[in-house]
């Protein structure tokens, strides 16, 4: 069987209940061997809630966990083949670059000479060499997010698990780490799952995402059919700017009716010839976006 076919995730009809209310709802998932793939929704989705229980920090209520092909539903995070980058890093102030990467081996209790080898290695796939002697305080929040990369890769994980990895950065530097991040797991081909909010992360840097609403899946699917090919309004809606009518459309004319009908702005044409079908409306407000224009027009 090739690795694109191998299944490196898979969840089954995972459930689970905080505080009297359930977060996760039924939830089913699959995801290849080597595949990246984004939990996309808002906050309160059950998308981190998730990340967890595939980690092992939760355990469902019903339903399974299978990483690798093991069943791993009630084994705790330090026995599964999974390895978690965290919001906040969570990386020891006191200890170098070196050590901090060096942590999970050492409790481990691997020999000094295979954890000299694996963290020098890793430090280099990271491109942080340089840095083994610094102090978490010592380097930029880039360079932070990449020691945390670093600490979970040196472990030789099935799967990678990374719970809003980047929320930390400023916007430019943002988009500078997924780069890298996408990049190195390609390298790496690792079956990676990463938890996000930001629909353009989503977008630019996953093989397919899975957009969550109150502990379901609404649809689970390429970057280029989630956006072009929403399987609900929710997912329409969340994923882009939309025009939305109410009515149908046929023969490019969108007339009253029960049904919704979602144009995204970019497919919206100016006509200056007031063609058959055309609408009059005015500008009501322009909204500056760098190198577009955001052109709010209200119909006559």
């Amino acid at each position: 069987m090739s690795q694109q076919n191998e299944i490196g995730l898979e969840l089954k009809g995972l459930s689970k209940v905080l505080g009297g209310r359930v977060i996760i709802d039924n939830l089913d998932l699959q995801v290849k061997k080597g595949e990246m793939v984004s939990l996309l929704g808002p906050s309160g989705c059950g998308k981190t809630t998730t990340l967890r229980m595939i980690a092992g920090f939760l355990i469902p209520d019903n339903g399974t966990v299978t990483l690798a092909g093991k069943d791993v539903t009630t084994i705790g995070p330090e026995k599964r083949p999974s390895a978690m980058v965290f919001q906040n890093y969570a990386l020891w102030p006191h200890m170098t670059v070196f050590k901090n990467v060096a942590y999970p081996l050492k409790v481990r209790k691997v020999n000094k000479a295979e954890i000299e080898k694996r963290v020098h290695d890793v430090l280099g796939v990271v491109n942080l060499m340089h840095h083994k002697d610094s102090r978490p305080a010592q380097i930029s929040g880039g360079e932070q997010q990449r020691v945390a990369l670093a600490r979970a890769l040196v472990q030789e994980p099935d799967i990678l698990l990374l719970d809003e990895p980047l929320s930390n950065l400023d916007a430019k530097l943002r988009v500078k780490v997924r780069e890298d991040i996408r990049d190195l797991q390609r390298r790496l081909g690792i079956t990676t799952v990463i938890v996000t909010h930001d629909q353009d992360e989503a977008l630019s840097i996953s093989d397919r995402i899975a957009v969550m609403k109150e502990g379901k899946i609404e649809q689970f699917s390429t970057p280029e059919d989630i956006y072009n090919k929403p399987a609900t309004e929710y997912v329409a809606n969340f994923i882009g700017s939309l025009n939305r009518y109410e009515g149908s459309y046929s023969n490019g004319q969108i007339s009253t009716g029960s049904d919704v009908v979602g144009v995204r702005p970019e497919d919206v044409t100016f006509d200056s010839k007031n063609s058959a079908g055309a609408v009059e409306a005015t500008v009501s407000l322009v909204v500056p976006r760098g190198h577009f224009h955001e052109v709010y027009l209200k119909a006559q």
